[in-house]
């Protein structure tokens, strides 16, 4: 709706790494794209950004998220490992829940409304 606020969820863990919304737009653009560099590029970032968000967040999960292989005469590729799909989907899924939280509707509702230019 038009007039809901943008949500930026943003996940502070105690191991060092912050989980947000531009990481887990990386990894469903690698998702869809099947590639780290063209899942990067479609989000309009930096092949050396997505490789480094892609490390980071392997190396702070138990089991890698992204797998991908080299480039050569195949070509190279990347997809979301079982744990990459679960931590995209319950991400999306926290996304859902603040949404549809009635507290989300009552600030918003208790906001001025400045069409009228006070």
């Amino acid at each position: 709706m038009e007039n809901d606020p943008r949500l930026s969820l943003r996940l502070h863990f105690n191991q060092g790494l912050t989980f947000g919304r531009g990481k887990a737009d990386l990894l469903q653009a690698i998702a869809e794209e099947g590639s780290i560099s063209a899942g990067g590029r479609r989000l309009k970032m930096s092949y050396r950004r997505a490789w480094a968000l892609v490390e980071e967040m392997n190396s702070h999960f138990r089991t890698p998220l992204v797998d991908s292989s080299r480039g050569g005469a195949k070509g190279g590729g990347a997809t979301l490992t079982e744990l990459g799909r679960k931590v995209l989907a319950d991400y999306r899924r926290l996304e859902e829940l603040v949404r549809a939280a009635p507290e989300l509707a009552s600030l918003s509702a208790a906001l001025s409304d400045m069409s009228d230019a006070k």
